[in-house]
């Protein structure tokens, strides 16, 4: 039996549990006065419930209403409601601590007991007391309801434990009825009523207790209660109508025991108590089965689940929720059949008849409290193979019977039993045991007979089955292929601790699932995708679509290969998934019941469709489904299927979004009709200018009142006449700017010297008039300046004064060349859609009922010219109107007129004829989108974290830093981070009043491809190594310890962001990391060991040996051995000295220097005695604790850091490397990553 932990909490003391009965919270009453309510199945702490003064010792959810009750040492009961999140009254009476408080499960009282030695049961409605319980002598520790009948259990300090009477009570508070008689003369005692006499009975006293009960409590369906006292002891006793007595007492505690409970499913017995441990106890022979120990923490609470199988126990410094048996059930599917085991036999049901048969008895396979783990079939053979847990795992093989009538049989046969931690069959007839012990893997044929083994590759932890004569070995840091025929690792992807594995029913694809994580590869385990969750994966299966379908603890989700994920719907109570078939999913539930649930696969269906390019498909879904919602949407947009997504939505904020996004200007003109902000019509006015549309530009600069933009428009066209109009608009408005603006864009020199002159400009005035020939106007303007022509100096002008040029042809359509926007296959399908009822036959045109997938392009854009736009002084109504801002040449529809008949005949067919044939040109492409970004290209390519940066995806970087070596602190790389991303591009400037152009750096400026491209290598391997790493070396040398020091980890720091090109160049990257490592430690002991010398001089010579220990390079190692000589020389450990001046002299040093330890070792080897006993064993190997500064001795535990492997002793682990300051000590990290 084990203890597996579901939940743990850090804490104040825990004096108090409670459960939910539905919901997956806990409620821990704390020591310091608080009340936290903690959900335990995604581990927050949700409410703090602080109104007590003093400790809360007694809390209990109430079993059907959003209420609690609490109470303390300040004498008070508190209830709440956790919806609302406040106490809602006290009740006071107690005149001492309240030890305990419970709900009825019926009725609306709530019972307490106290040190004032009473018992009070409260009415929460009327918030009364209706009974007082006398009778205990000493404290009462603890009083329960029974869970069915009227009945009350209570222990005390006074070495008693009471079961009181309270049907009396009951009665006496139970609704009246049309038949109720009350005798009024039943009422007349008050005295019977003060001590509530009549109302509750002592029924038994028990007494066998040496010292206080701590607690009891009633078995949940036998008439037995169990006892827990300051004796050591746990005693179970029996009652009937007339008397109870004592069965057995549980003696293995050697502290007080604090609480004791019955299993509400297994005939058991927990307990736990102040020795630190919880015990688990046979109930029939009142035996120990087994005990659960903390090193540090007294337990002072104990409770179970009223509906779940888990159990809480609260402690010194926090609370554990746990279970005792894993309820997994042991199952396989072999095509429409589920064998699975429950209650120790093996049952197999039939998907499609919904048949269910029990088949084997597995009783006899290890422990009846431990189920069996796994089960593997083999249908060849008809046989199954079961391992359990029990003894660090046994396994054994059983033939299923040919006639399964009759009873169950059990094997005699024990020959085809043995040890192993898992097995499982890898061929008709053979099977693979797991040896974890000594690491080896056997084969065995089905008289399990060993036929080969072999050692397995590392520290495995599981095998599963990976196709014939094929295994995967899981381990705690990858996956591994193995052929057991070569006896070789054919691959390896590095996912650790993989739990579970599901292979697909043609073994293409394979799902490893670890605790958070489900990694997706093919069956040469080549990942295709990973996904992490925050809440426990449990199970999963593969649909025929090829869409992995998996299960938390609270959702149902899917997963595609490619990678998208999402949820299929929600579950009450985890399950575990066996098979997956259109909408059923058969599971087992945690009794190991078989049981089918309806589930909706429009959606990951929708999505496999899309990545898969089955259009059809998408469109029947679309179609025949009402698939909606924000998150599908969103993944449109994402995946780059606006027009889909436009499609579902009806907000017409969105709607206009999407349009400009497919580049669809009717829906987005449409839309922006109906918003009507100024910020729409800017942005369709973008989107429209992209692709040319000129009316529709115009309508939105008008409806923004961009004048200065619809002026440059009509310059730019041509249009004249509007110009003339804007002219005469910006001198309603009496904006000279404008106007002058243009003046200059008609080329009217007259307007311009009139602007000029209205405005004071005089000398502009003149010389415009001058430029350009006015001759009368410039003395005109001379005579009012005062001036004469010879008080002007004129600059020299040219002949031809440059003027706007004018167009040369008036077109009739004014929209420029429209930007072919090709519609996609799902526009022109919903276009066919809304057009397929109507039919037209005045004239061809084209259409999707031709299957081209394109649509008439250049129709008619912007049909609202006649929209007032609220320019002041002019109206955008009929083209008649004289001061109309969109004039056109005056008279032209009139001079063509009707009668000629020119367009009506052929207009029409000439337009379409067009139409076609720029649809068959472009029918396959889709609505131009801006190209990728190379930036987020990188990300794609490249799985290292210096790309991610220099594309700017800083958080991509971080989680892959976090990945690969650990890192949680990121504040000393920001530097790091800044540089390589602003030197990843360059900024050019065309021409001063325009933006600045942006161009990627690449690492590949060969690749022509941009979705190929990588950006280039900012820190270079080689530029550390000659330049960083000898300047280190030289502060090294000279002394400047603390300069050295930062200089390296300056090093160390830049090395997760150097990119490299060959294994060779890689190697030398983890070289460069050990060596930053060994020299920043010895760095650091040296440092530690200048402050000591005067103070501690025995653990600064301990500080100088540790520093010989370090990789150093020659002529450095040469510096730390002379100085630990010194050092052991001055303290007269003679012995110790002449090692190190002997090891000195192996690495032949200068003269001078072998001259001075050649003296050392001549005088400490006249008397080989240390003076001062340090702790240091140079025979021994070692390394050293960066933190506690104490050797770590080859075979003891360690805890090393996963970027720069500096060494800590076991209890530093999960705090901050102290060498590389960036990663945490002890994380699950898959290693650095220099070279693609």
């Amino acid at each position: 039996m084990q203890m597996l932990t579901k939940f743990e909490s850090k804490s104040n003391r825990v004096k108090g549990i409670a459960f939910h009965p539905k919901r997956p919270w806990i409620l821990a009453s704390l020591h310091n006065g608080s009340i936290q309510l903690w959900d335990y199945r995604m581990g927050t702490l949700l409410e703090r419930f602080d109104d007590h003064d003093g400790p809360v010792r007694g809390i209990a959810f109430h079993p059907t209403q959003p209420l609690f009750v609490s109470g303390g040492d300040d004498y008070k009961i508190k209830v709440w409601n956790h919806k609302t999140r406040r106490c809602l009254f006290t009740l006071n009476g107690h005149l001492d601590y309240v030890r305990t408080v419970f709900f009825h499960h019926e009725n609306p009282w709530i019972i307490s007991a106290s040190d004032d030695q009473t018992i009070r049961i409260w009415n929460w409605q009327s918030r009364s007391c209706i009974a007082i319980l006398t009778g205990h002598n000493h404290y009462v520790m603890c009083a329960q309801f029974h869970p069915k009948n009227d009945l009350v259990v209570s222990a005390s300090m006074d070495q008693t434990v009471r079961v009181w009477d309270i049907s009396g009570l009951r009665k006496k508070n139970q609704a009246p009825t049309a038949m109720t008689f009350e005798d009024p003369f039943s009422r007349q005692n008050p005295q019977s009523d003060l001590f509530g006499s009549t109302d509750v009975m002592v029924k038994y006293v028990l007494e066998g207790h040496d010292h206080g009960v701590n607690w009891a409590s009633f078995h949940p369906t036998l008439p037995l209660i169990v006892s827990a006292g300051d004796d050591r002891q746990v005693k179970l006793w029996r009652m009937n109508d007339t008397k109870a007595w004592e069965v057995d007492s549980c003696r293995g505690h050697f502290n007080n025991v604090s609480s004791a409970i019955f299993h509400p499913r297994q005939e058991l017995i927990l307990s736990d108590g102040e020795d630190k441990s919880i015990r688990i106890w046979d109930m029939t022979k009142r035996t120990a089965v087994a005990t659960f120990r903390r090193d540090h923490d007294r337990f002072w609470a104990l409770t179970s689940h009223p509906e779940l199988n888990l159990f809480a126990a609260g402690h010194d410094n926090g609370l554990i929720v746990f279970k005792l048996e894993r309820e997994r059930p042991a199952h396989q599917v072999h095509q429409n059949q589920l064998y699975y085991i429950k209650d120790k036999i093996l049952h197999v049901h039939d998907f499609a008849s919904s048949a269910d048969q029990e088949i084997l008895s597995v009783r006899k396979l290890g422990s009846q409290y431990i189920s069996p783990r796994t089960l593997s079939y083999n249908p060849a053979e008809r046989a199954v193979l079961v391992t359990s847990p029990h003894d660090g795992g046994v396994y054994e093989l059983y033939s299923l019977p040919k006639n399964l009538s009759g009873t169950l049989k059990e094997p005699a046969d024990e020959s085809k039993r043995g040890t192993g931690h898992s097995a499982v069959f890898i061929a008709r007839n053979r099977f693979a045991v797991l040896d974890s012990v000594n690491q080896q893997v056997q084969i065995r044929d089905l008289s399990n007979t060993v036929t080969k083994s072999f050692k397995a590759p590392g520290a495995v932890n599981e095998i599963f089955y990976a196709g014939a004569n094929s295994l995967l070995l899981s381990t705690t840091t990858s996956v591994i292929l193995y052929d057991i025929q070569q006896r070789r690792a054919i691959a390896e992807l590095p996912v650790g601790s993989v739990k579970y594995v599901v292979w697909s029913a043609d073994m293409s694809l394979v799902a490893l699932l670890n605790k958070h994580t489900i990694t997706i590869a093919d069956k040469n385990l080549k990942q295709a995708c990973q996904i992490h969750e925050t809440i426990r994966i449990k199970s999963g299966t593969w649909d025929d679509s090829g869409v992995f379908i998996y299960c938390t603890l609270n959702h149902i989700k899917y997963a595609l290969p490619q990678g998208d994920s999402g949820i299929i719907r929600t579950l009450e109570q985890p399950v575990y998934l066996t098979r997956v078939k259109g909408r059923s999913l058969y599971v087992l539930d945690r009794e190991g019941t078989p049981r089918t649930i309806t589930i909706d696969p429009t959606e990951f269906r929708f999505k496999l469709a899309l990545v898969k390019r089955q259009y059809e498909e998408v469109l029947h879904i679309i179609r025949s489904s009402n698939l909606v919602g924000q998150a599908i949407i969103a993944y449109l947009q994402k995946k780059g299927y606006p027009e889909i997504a436009l499609h579902f939505v009806r907000d017409n904020q969105t709607r206009f979004e999407l349009a400009l996004e497919c580049g669809n200007l009717d829906i987005a003109l449409e839309t922006a009709k109906a918003i009507d902000k100024p910020e729409c019509w800017s942005k369709l006015g973008a989107e429209a200018l992209r692709q040319g549309n000129y009316k529709i530009i115009e309508m939105a600069y008008q409806r923004t009142k961009n004048y200065d933009g619809l002026s440059f428009l009509y310059l730019t066209t041509g249009n004249e006449n509007n110009l003339r109009q804007m002219l005469k608009i910006a001198e309603l408005r009496g904006d000279p700017m404008s106007r002058f603006q243009n003046a200059l864009y008609l080329g009217d020199y007259q307007e311009r010297t009139r602007l000029l002159k209205d405005v004071d400009q005089l000398p502009l005035a003149y010389l415009t008039a001058k430029s350009h020939g006015l001759t009368e106007e410039a003395e005109n303007i001379l005579v009012a300046a005062g001036k004469t022509e010879s008080d002007i100096k004129m600059p020299a002008t040219p002949n031809d004064v440059p003027t706007p040029p004018k167009p040369v042809v008036n077109i009739e359509d004014p929209n420029w060349p429209l930007l072919t926007v090709s519609k996609s296959f799902f526009e022109g399908a919903f276009a066919k859609e809304q057009t397929g009822g109507s039919k037209v036959t005045a004239a061809p045109s084209f259409s999707y009922d031709d299957q081209l997938g394109e649509d008439d392009i250049g129709g008619a854009w912007g049909d609202d010219d006649n929209d007032d736009f609220a320019i002041p002084g002019v109206s955008s109504g009929p083209k008649d109107s004289e001061n109309g801002l969109l004039n056109g040449v005056d008279g032209l529809d009139d001079e063509e007129g009707g009668g000629w008949d020119l367009d009506d005949d052929i207009k029409a067919d000439l337009e379409a004829e067009i139409s076609q044939a720029a649809a068959q040109a472009t029918a396959e492409f889709v609505a131009p989108t801006p190209g990728a970004n190379e930036s987020n290209v990188w990300t794609q390519n490249s799985p290292l974290a210096a790309d991610h940066i220099a594309a700017g995806s800083f958080e991509s970087a971080m989680q892959v830093l976090n990945r690969q070596v650990g890192i949680v602190n990121f504040e000393p790389l920001k530097q790091h981070f800044l540089s390589i991303h602003q030197a990843s591009r360059v900024s050019v400037s065309p021409l001063a009043s325009n933006p600045a152009i942006s161009f990627c750096l690449r690492r590949n400026p060969e690749e022509s491809n941009a979705r190929a491209s990588l950006p280039a290598v900012i820190y270079s391997f080689q530029n550390i190594a000659s330049t960083q790493l000898q300047g280190a070396y030289k502060a090294f040398t000279s002394g400047r310890l603390a300069s050295a020091e930062t200089q390296f980890k300056s090093i160390l720091r830049s090395i997760p962001f150097t990119v490299v090109s060959s294994q060779s160049d890689a190697d030398e990257v983890a070289q460069l990391i050990d060596i930053c490592r060994e020299y920043i430690t010895g760095l650091t002991l040296e440092q530690k060991r200048r402050t000591l010398t005067a103070s501690d001089p025995k653990s600064a010579l301990e500080m100088a040996a540790y520093f010989t220990h370090c990789q150093l390079q020659t002529p450095h190692l040469q510096l730390a051995l002379r100085q630990a000589s010194k050092q052991a020389f001055k303290l007269k450990n003679f012995s110790t000295a002449s090692q190190f001046a002997r090891r000195l002299l192996e690495l032949a040093p200068p003269k001078s220097v072998a001259d001075e330890a050649r003296q050392i070792q001549t005088v400490c080897e006249r008397n080989l005695h240390d003076e001062v006993d340090l702790s240091y064993d140079q025979y021994n190997p070692f390394v050293v604790c960066n933190i506690s500064f104490q050797p770590i001795y080859k075979g003891s535990p360690k805890s090393d850091c996963p970027f720069c492997h500096a060494s800590y002793k076991p209890e530093s682990e999960g705090k901050l490397c102290t060498v590389c300051e960036i990663a945490q000590i002890g994380a699950n990290a898959s290693g650095l990553r220099v070279m693609i």
